[in-house]
């Protein structure tokens, strides 16, 4: 039975003071520049020594979509709070050696741009953040030594290549410990379709097999790069066998199987 490779939307944050956010005067009126992210800069996605994993962006993972895409910057990742967009001109975006390079037109004949001006400048907007879907991507394991345990494997996600679909200021830069990071760990494992890996986070964090909605067979990896499909309609879990779900509520509440 051939594997079918669900794709949703992940998004990833910076805090401002690595996004290196700034206003400044231009020709026309002001602008808006910064970074979206930062390549080779490792960051965790839930807990990775647990339930989550630690991912980079490549150089050169956006490349093809910024030949080929027509992506928008928005505010709060909100369609409404439109400020520019490529083919109109108005947002330009580029790949430095550091990582994606925001360079935004500010029409403030629109109050939210406006707005936004305020709130970077009082300090209420705190980062930026880029929407994507992952095109290309590798899963490695590594040993991380911790202090006063045993050495734990923890996996480490490689983003090669991504379909860009928008960049934002964000009012929170980072993920706390919520249903917010689970979902991104959720989108992560749906991409991967590993039931072993999916299986091992569930352990520590059960509600993860509600989140994740792959359809493929039993063992069946993502380890390679493959193409994903077009995203999935249904939210509901399919492909996850029942013995999964016992073997991790089981784990999480010492329960003997």
């Amino acid at each position: 039975m051939p594997a079918t490779l669900t794709s949703t939307e992940e998004r990833r944050r910076l805090a401002l003071d690595a996004a290196a956010v700034a206003i400044r005067a231009a020709d026309g009126g002001d602008r808006f520049g910064g970074y979206a992210s930062v390549f080779n800069s490792r960051t965790a996605i839930g807990n990775p020594l647990r339930w989550g994993f630690y991912e980079e962006i490549a150089p050169g993972a956006f490349s093809k979509t910024l030949d080929e895409g027509d992506a928008r910057m928005l505010i709060d990742h909100d369609s409404y709070y439109v400020v520019s967009r490529m083919s109109a001109g108005t947002l330009a975006l580029s790949e430095d050696d550091k990582g994606l390079l925001v360079d935004s037109a500010l029409d403030e004949e629109l109050s939210y741009v406006r707005d936004l001006k305020a709130n970077l400048r009082n300090g209420n907007i705190t980062g930026m953040s880029f929407g994507f879907y992952v095109i290309k991507d590798e899963w490695n394991s590594e040993t991380l030594e911790v202090e006063g345990a045993d050495p734990v494997e923890v996996d480490v996600r490689v983003i090669r290549e991504v379909r860009l679909v928008e960049v934002s200021a964000v009012t929170f830069p980072a993920y706390p410990e919520t249903e917010a990071e689970l979902k991104a760990v959720a989108r992560a494992l749906d991409r991967r379709g590993d039931y072993a890996a999916i299986e091992a986070a569930a352990r520590h964090r059960p509600e993860l097999l509600d989140l994740v909605h792959i359809d493929r067979e039993p063992g069946e990896s993502t380890r390679g790069t493959q193409e994903p499909a077009e995203p999935a309609v249904s939210t509901q879990p399919t492909g996850l066998p029942i013995s999964m779900r016992m073997n991790a509520l089981a784990a999480r509440y010492g329960l003997k199987r």
